[in-house]
């Protein structure tokens, strides 16, 4: 859903909490691939999910839960409780079966400490998101060796209501 606009390039979207989601310009990844791939994908693993509910890593994996998508919580802060239907894990190494996309709710400089974790997966996730605010070209660039699709700096539910959800 658009919000007042500052003009036709203003970067925001609304989120259900009243916050901004950015919405990266195309030559990062344009809308239709991101459309793509959340057409695309089911199994969902969260890193960074967090128990708090007006915290964007509690409302985003909580939004594409009602989706459709299963959402697979990953904290050390909360193993062991239940989130979105799920037992939050600690560790990726901690997920048994196949997960399409890795959504990471890191800071930007603590992606890096997640790359060979996301490497190691088996089978490999085929998308590794970092969500709005979170970029790390470094690791990006080795999820990118590595064959994977990596999608930086945009906001999963603000591109699905945007591009994926149909009205009504």
């Amino acid at each position: 859903m658009a919000i007042a606009s500052d003009g036709p390039h203003d970067p925001r979207v609304s989120d259900p909490v009243g916050e901004y989601c950015p919405v990266r310009p195309p030559e990062e990844t344009s809308d239709q691939h991101a459309a793509e791939i959340l057409k695309s994908v089911r199994v969902v693993a969260v890193v960074g999910a967090h128990a708090q509910t007006m915290r964007a890593a509690h409302y985003v994996p909580a939004y594409l839960a009602s989706q459709g998508y299963r959402i697979l919580p990953v904290n050390p802060d909360f193993a062991g409780q239940e989130l979105f239907g799920e037992k939050v894990v600690a560790r990726l190494e901690d997920i048994d079966e196949r997960v399409d996309l890795v959504n990471v709710f890191r800071r930007s400089d603590a992606v890096i400490d997640h790359v060979d974790e996301v490497l190691a997966m088996q089978p490999r996730p085929r998308v590794v998101w970092l969500q709005s605010g979170i970029r790390n070209d470094e690791a990006a660039g080795r999820w990118a060796e590595a064959g994977l699709d990596v999608v930086q700096d945009r906001c999963t539910l603000a591109d699905h209501r945007r591009l994926v959800a149909r009205p009504g």
